[in-house]
């Protein structure tokens, strides 16, 4: 039985009571849980350190290092399909661990990766430069993060999907496959499939259809296969 698995059987009843430091299990369970926890865990920190080390060695490592480059992202993340490749820099809370990206993902400079929890993202995704995918957040009450409490909510971005500069993508979201999310954009709900979607908040503004295998750029025909 796996670590996770363990906490899930122990712990799914489990009220915690403010007064005492959280034991590692009852940390793991909540983090992947949606439910509140401390991130004072000295053993969760000193994991965690371990990975961000390897995030300062990958954003310092040449771009003719492309080998060591792909054999490092794949130690780093929990899974990382062919022919993916992130730019350098990007920055991650727990440099990739709890990522699972698939085949042919391209990211631009500068993206983070607030990966608390599982970020999955498809296969033939296009991030542009400056992307945030967030998973981490923090409760209203002033009283529990002035004691840096925390919650955590997964974030899903589809095959296909198109993710345009500076946008962030808030926690619990998820993008459907093939649709695009325009340049600026905060994502605070859920978007379709196969539309295109913009703004702050993040709105879809149509449906991406057969004129689309036609046209591009308003009026220009498609002249290539």
């Amino acid at each position: 039985m796996s670590m996770k698995e363990k906490c899930d059987m122990l712990m799914s009843e489990r009220v915690f009571v403010s007064g005492g430091p959280m034991n590692l299990e009852e940390t793991l369970y909540r983090i992947h849980h949606e439910k509140l926890y401390y991130c004072d865990n000295e053993e969760l920190m000193k994991e965690q350190g371990k990975y961000l080390d390897m995030v300062f060695e990958y954003n310092h490592l040449p771009p003719s290092k492309g080998e060591e480059k792909k054999a490092l992202l794949k130690k780093m993340f929990g899974k990382i399909g062919e022919s993916s490749y992130i730019e350098t820099p990007f920055y991650a809370n727990w440099g990739g661990k709890n990522v699972y990206m698939g085949d042919h993902v391209y990211a631009n400079f500068n993206l983070v990766l607030v990966d608390d929890a599982v970020i999955e993202i498809g296969d033939h995704v296009m991030i542009g430069p400056n992307v945030v995918l967030c998973t981490g957040t923090h409760p209203v009450s002033p009283r529990l993060r002035a004691k840096e409490a925390q919650y955590n909510k997964r974030v899903k971005v589809g095959s296909g999907v198109w993710i345009g500069a500076n946008t962030m993508v808030m926690p619990g979201v998820t993008i459907g496959e093939n649709s695009i999310i325009g340049a600026g954009s905060v994502v605070t709900k859920d978007i379709p499939a196969n539309v295109i979607a913009f703004g702050n908040p993040c709105k879809v503004y149509r449906e991406i259809t057969e004129e689309d295998e036609k046209y591009y750029d308003k009026d220009k025909l498609i002249d290539i296969e």
